[in-house]
Parts: structure tokens; sequence; C-alpha cells
């Protein structure tokens, strides 16, 4: 067999589209698909690099003689048998480099989402007040758009930094092998970085604690039906925006270094937890987000849905937790 059909074999045992194999040897498809018709050879590099990625050797790869061995047959990805994927400092550098540059637009995403009804909330408060010569149709319709848009640049700075890192989500899913030097460069980084992740964590900690304040003072000062409930809202939204920004943006660079270096939930160990649950925290997540809107449109009460996403939080991993046992016990 020669290495043109040992290719498409690999492959396709391993389930991999070219576009996929493609990605993994950082190649273009078109390279594949010439491999595969034996219209031209990878170099000795990617040579190696396919010994790797399928789990033979490069001389099953070379000789024409050579069969597949029966161990070579497709590993899961939480086989401990599995081929891991080799991680260069170059790509190291590279993978880090972008999730230090999207952990800062993701978390000003996060904060335009939990930002966009502030407008709404002030507006349509003091109309109610009638402390603004508008409707209340007019009140909403100053509202709303503002909201739109800022949630329209939060998408947008979602789908692009998912763009821009969508080349290295195999880091967070599959079995790593780091080349020399790359522990060594991640550790001095995260070390480096740890003072910055301690203060930005606290802060943000504090900030969403601190931001039921306003309320209480509001409460103090008057009954419902005063202007400063509704400022005291707008403050509390405010408070734990910046304080989910400065969480958001230091754990997405933080989980760049235990992603490179396989600890905590980004273990090989996880990782295969994640291939598993993958599904449920999606449909977790959109039914808690599908219940904050709906609450909080509903009700308008901003002030008091926000508790959702906490009480979610500490429930998810009791979810995650039940699954995981119920899984082993099986």
């Amino acid at each position: 067999m020669i290495l043109a059909d040992k290719i498409i074999e690999l492959r396709k045992k391993n389930g991999w589209s070219q576009e996929e194999l493609a990605e993994m040897l950082d190649v273009s498809r078109q390279s594949i698909s010439k491999w595969e018709g034996a219209q031209s050879i990878p170099d000795m590099a990617r040579i190696i690099k396919l010994s790797q990625i399928f789990g033979v050797s490069t001389d099953y790869l070379l000789k024409d003689e050579l069969e597949l061995p029966a161990a070579a047959a497709p590993a899961r990805a939480d086989d401990p048998d599995y081929p891991a994927r080799t991680v260069t400092l170059e790509d190291a550098n590279t993978f880090l480099g972008i999730k230090e540059a999207n952990a800062g637009r993701v978390a000003l995403g996060v904060m335009l989402c939990i930002l966009s009804p502030v407008i709404l909330i002030l507006l349509g408060g003091i109309q109610e007040l009638g402390m603004i010569p508008l409707t209340e149709d007019q009140a909403a319709g100053f509202g709303l758009v503002p909201m739109i848009l800022m949630i329209g640049c939060a998408v947008a700075l979602f789908v692009t930094c998912g763009m821009r890192s969508s080349r290295w989500e195999f880091l967070e899913k599959e079995p790593l092998e780091t080349l020399y030097g790359v522990d060594g460069m991640v550790k001095e980084r995260r070390e480096y970085f740890r003072p910055v992740f301690t203060r930005q964590l606290t802060a943000g900690i504090v900030l969403c604690v601190v931001a039921v304040l306003p309320i209480f003072s509001a409460m103090i000062m008057g009954d419902d039906e005063t202007v400063w409930h509704v400022i005291a809202t707008c403050l509390l939204l405010i408070s734990v925006a910046l304080g989910v920004l400065l969480i958001v943006r230091s754990s997405i660079v933080w989980g760049s270094y235990q992603i490179l270096l396989e600890e905590g939930d980004y273990s090989r160990e996880r990782k295969a937890d994640n291939k598993r649950f993958g599904n449920l925290e999606g449909i977790y997540w959109a039914l808690v987000t599908a219940g904050y809107l709906a609450w909080s449109f509903i009700t308008f009460r901003w002030h008091q849905t926000w508790i959702v996403w906490p009480v979610a939080g500490v429930a998810y991993g009791a979810v995650i937790g039940i699954a995981r046992a119920m899984t082993r016990k099986q």
C-alpha cells in the first residue's frame, strides 16, 4: 500500500475529514487532497507529524510493504493510548498571544451584554415617575436602540474571537505532548501573571458582591416608587458588569496556561468528561439564559434577576457532578 492510500485509510479510521487533518498539520485542505491523490508527498516534518497524529511509525508510512498493525486501530480521546497532539514552542506562544488578545474582547462583550438594559431601565423608570415628557412606548424605543446595538457589538466580538481561536480548539479537547521548553515557558508566564490574576479576580468578586449596596441604600432613602430605586438598579448592573469584566478577562488568560499544562479543568480526565458532557453543558446554559431573559423582560426586575447567574453557576457544578457519578456507576 502506498503512502497516499495509507493516509486515506488512517484518516477515515479516525473519522477525520480532510479539513480536520489539514488543521492538525497546519496545511491547506488542497495539500491533503494532493497527498491522498498521489499528486505530491509531504515533507519529512509532515511525515513525522502524521505518524504522531495517527499513532503509527514513520516506517509504516514510508515503506509500501508494511501493513497497518492491529494496535493502530482508531482510539478514543479518553483512551490513555490515544495519540497526543504535539505542541511546539512556536505553537504555544501563538496560542497564548491569541488568548490574551481575545480575553479583553470577550470580557468587553460580556460587559456590554450586562450593561445593555441600563438605558432602557433608566428611561423606563424616570418616564413612569413623570420626570421626562415621553410616552411609555417612546421611552422603551429609545432604550431598546442602544440595548440592541450593544448586544450586536458583543455578538460581533464573540464571533471574531471564536474565529481567531478556532484552529486551536483541539488544545482544549485532546491529549497534548509539549516539546522541550514549552512547559517551562508556560509556567514562567503563569507565575508572572499570577499576582495580576489574583488582584483582578478578587476585585471582580468584590464588585459583584457590593453591587447590591445601591439597592439597600435606595430602600433606606424611600419607597419603591422613587428615582433612587431606578438609579440603584442601574448602578447594580454597572458594578456587576465591571466585576464580570475583570473575572472573565483574568480567567481566560489563566485558563490558557492550564490548557497547555493540562491542569485543572483541562486535565486529560476532564477532557474525556467534556467530550461526554459537552451537549449537556450547551443545553443547560441555553435554558438558563432563556429563563433569565424571560424572567427579566416579563417582570422588569433586573435588580433581582441577576441572581440567576451565581445560582446557575453553583447548580451547574452539582449537575455535572451527578452526571459524572452516574456515568462511573454505569
